[in-house]
C-alpha cells in the first residue's frame, strides 16, 4: 500500500475533481460516510449521543457529512463549531447549510468551561477540528478541547489523522488527541504510520473515497507499507552451497554476543554457510555456543580486536563470499576502525556496516559514495546522528526527509531502526515496516536483524528486496516470540529461536491477525 505526504494527497484531491470529474461534494459524502462504517464497528449507534467536534477546513465538512449520517441512523448527534462558521467554504460549507436545516444542536464553541460535563453525558467523541495540514503548535481554545477529550476517558474517533499529528512526520503539535480509531482517507499519510502519530491513531482505517486507482498507484508515491515479495521456493536438492556463504567480521574481547548472533541468524534465516571472522582470543568461547559456524580466528590488536594486518587476508577470504557483514561487536579500537575504512574501499561483494562498522565510516563517509557494490547500512538513531551531524531530535523531527537525503548522498540503502523501521534507497524510496514489538528494544537483537537480510539475499531476492524481507522477518521473529513469551523479558537469542518459525509462517500462511497488521490500515 503507498503511503502519500500532505502536498500529494492535496494534488490527489484536485485531480480526482479536476482531472476525474468527481466533485468534491461526492468527496467529502464519501469521506463522511467511511467514518459511519467506522464508528458503527465500534459501536451500536442508536440512542447514543455522539459529541463531534468540527474545525473550519474540510476536515470539519466531513465530520459534518458524519453527523447527517448519524442522525439517519437514530443517533443523538451534538455538533461543536470550533470557530467562525461564516469562514466554511466550497463544501463543507454546503453541508453547513445543509445540517443548519435538521434537527441537530449545533454552536459555535466559545470557550471550554461546559464540555466536561458533555462529555461526561456523552458516549463517543469524533474529532474532526485539524486534517493533516496542520503545520502549528495548538494552543488556546483547540488545544483545551483536545485535552478535555483525552481526559474524558470516552471512545474518540479520529478523521484522517488525530488532530495534533503532524501529517508528514507523525510528531505532536504540542498537543495531540488520542484516538480510539482513526479512519484516514484516499491513501495513510506518513503521520499516521511513525511514531508517535501511529500511536495516537488507536486502530486506523483506510478509505479510498473513489479516488480512480491512478491516483494511489502513481509510481510518484516512492513511500509504501514494507511488502517485499515472497521468498524464493527453497530446492528440494539444495545443499549448504545452494542456499549461500555469508562472512561475518565481528567481535572483540568483552563483545562475545553480537558476533554470535549476526552469525547465527544467517543460519536461522535459511542462510547456508556461515563464516565468522573474529579475533582468535574469543573464538574458543564463541565455538561452544554457535558450534554450526565456520570460525576464521583473527590476529587481535593488544586491546582484543581484530587487528589491521589481517587486512589482505580477508579480502581475499570475502572474495568468494555472496555476502560480507562488518561491524557487529567489533569495537571502538582504531586499528579495527581503520580496518574496517580500508575493507569497505576494497570489497567488491554487497555489503552490510553494522554497529561499530558504522562508526568507522562516519569518520569517512565518503568511502561509501565509492563504492561500486550495493551497500546497506543498518543504523539506530544514535547512529544515523553520529552518521549525518543531526541531532537525534532533529532527525525525529522528520525522519523520512533525513533517511531519503542521506541515501541519495552516500549511494546506499539505510535501514533506520526502530520503532516503524524505515528502509530507505538511494532512488528515494522509503518502506515503513509494521512488524515487531518493543520487546526487541534489547541489546543483540539488531545484530540478528544482520544475518536475517544476508539470508534472505543469498536466498535468491534482489539486494532492496532482501533488505526489506529481512526487515520484515525479523520482526515477525519479535512478533511470535511475544506471542508465546510476552514483550517483556525477551532477548535476541528470542529473536534467533522464532526465526525458523518465522520463515515458516512467512512461506506458509501468516498468523491472521499479524498479516492484517502488517498490511496496513483496515480497509473500509
Amino acid at each position: 500500500m503507498n503511503v502519500s505526504t500532505v502536498s500529494q494527497m492535496r494534488a490527489m484531491d484536485c485531480a480526482a475533481i479536476e482531472q476525474y470529474g468527481i466533485a468534491e461534494e461526492l468527496l467529502m459524502e464519501n469521506a463522511g460516510q467511511a467514518a459511519c462504517t467506522v464508528l458503527q464497528s465500534m459501536a451500536p449507534v442508536v440512542g447514543r449521543r455522539v459529541l463531534i467536534f468540527c474545525g473550519l477546513g474540510n476536515n470539519g465538512g466531513d465530520g459534518l457529512v458524519l453527523a447527517r449520517k448519524l442522525h439517519s441512523l437514530a443517533a443523538e448527534v451534538r455538533i461543536y463549531l470550533l470557530g467562525d462558521p461564516s469562514r466554511f467554504s466550497g463544501a463543507a460549507k454546503l453541508n453547513l447549510d445543509i445540517v443548519r436545516h435538521l434537527p441537530l444542536n449545533m454552536e459555535q464553541l466559545v470557550d471550554s468551561n461546559t464540555l466536561a460535563d458533555e462529555l461526561a453525558r456523552c458516549d463517543t467523541v469524533v474529532d474532526a477540528i485539524y486534517g493533516t495540514g496542520l503545520s502549528r503548535e495548538i494552543s488556546g481554545l483547540q488545544g483545551q478541547v483536545i485535552e478535555l477529550i483525552n481526559n474524558s476517558g470516552k471512545p474518540v474517533l479520529s478523521l484522517d489523522i488525530p488532530s495534533g499529528v503532524a501529517g508528514n512526520t507523525g510528531q505532536a503539535l504540542g498537543i495531540a488527541v488520542q484516538a480510539t480509531a482513526t479512519v484516514t482517507f484516499g491513501l495513510p499519510k506518513i503521520g499516521n504510520l511513525l511514531y508517535p502519530g501511529f500511536a495516537r491513531c488507536g486502530t486506523l482505517h483506510i478509505s479510498h473515497i473513489s479516488f480512480p486507482l491512478a491516483l494511489t498507484v502513481d509510481k510518484q508515491l516512492q513511500v509504501a507499507v514494507n511488502s517485499p515479495p515472497p521468498l524464493p521456493t527453497r530446492e528440494v536438492t539444495g545443499h549448504k552451497g545452494s542456499f549461500g556463504q555469508a562472512l561475518f567480521i565481528a567481535g572483540a574481547a568483552g563483545y562475545l554476543g553480537a558476533p554470535r548472533f549476526a552469525a547465527l541468524s544467517f543460519l536461522k534465516a535459511g542462510g547456508g554457510y556461515s563464516r565468522l571472522a573474529a579475533p582468535e582470543t574469543i573464538v574458543p568461547f564463541l565455538s561452544m555456543q554457535a558450534g554450526e559456524v565456520v570460525f576464521v580466528p583473527q590476529q587481535t590488536t593488544p586491546s582484543g580486536s581484530i587487528a589491521l594486518k589481517n587486512r589482505d587476508a580477508l579480502l581475499e577470504l570475502a572474495a568468494s563470499q555472496n555476502f560480507v557483514v562488518i561491524g557487529p561487536g567489533l569495537s571502538l579500537d582504531s586499528e579495527s576502525q581503520q580496518l574496517v575504512r580500508e575493507l569497505t574501499k576494497s570489497l567488491d561483494q554487497p555489503l552490510l556496516l553494522d554497529g561499530d562498522g558504522l562508526t568507522a565510516l562516519c569518520a569517512e563517509p565518503q568511502i561509501l559514495e565509492q563504492r561500486s557494490a550495493p551497500t546497506v547500512l543498518t543504523p539506530h538513531l544514535g547512529e544515523m546522528a553520529r552518521l549525518t551531524g543531526y541531532s537525534i531530535a532533529e532527525i525525529e523531527q522528520d525522519k523520512i526527509r533525513v533517511l531519503r537525503q542521506t541515501a541519495a548522498k552516500l549511494q546506499v540503502v539505510i535501514v533506520l531502526k526502530g520503532p516503524h523501521t524505515l528502509i530507505g534507497t538511494p532512488e528515494g524510496q522509503v518502506f515503513i515496516n509494521l512488524s515487531g514489538n518493543s520487546g526487541m528494544g534489547s541489546a543483540g537483537t539488531g545484530d540478528a536483524l544482520t544475518g536475517t537480510i544476508a539470508a534472505a539475499f543469498c536466498l535468491g531476492l534482489s539486494f532492496v528486496d532482501a533488505i526489506c524481507k529481512g526487515v520484515l522477518l525479523h520482526g515477525l521473529a519479535g512478533d511470535l516470540a511475544a506471542a508465546d513469551l510476552g514483550e517483556d523479558g525477551m532477548t535476541a537469542g528470542d529473536i534467533l529461536d522464532y526465526l525458523p518459525q518465522a520463515l515458516q509462517a512467512e512461506r506458509n500462511c501468516l498468523p491472521a491477525t499479524l498479516a492484517r497488521r502488517y498490511s496496513g490500515p483496515l480497509p473500509v
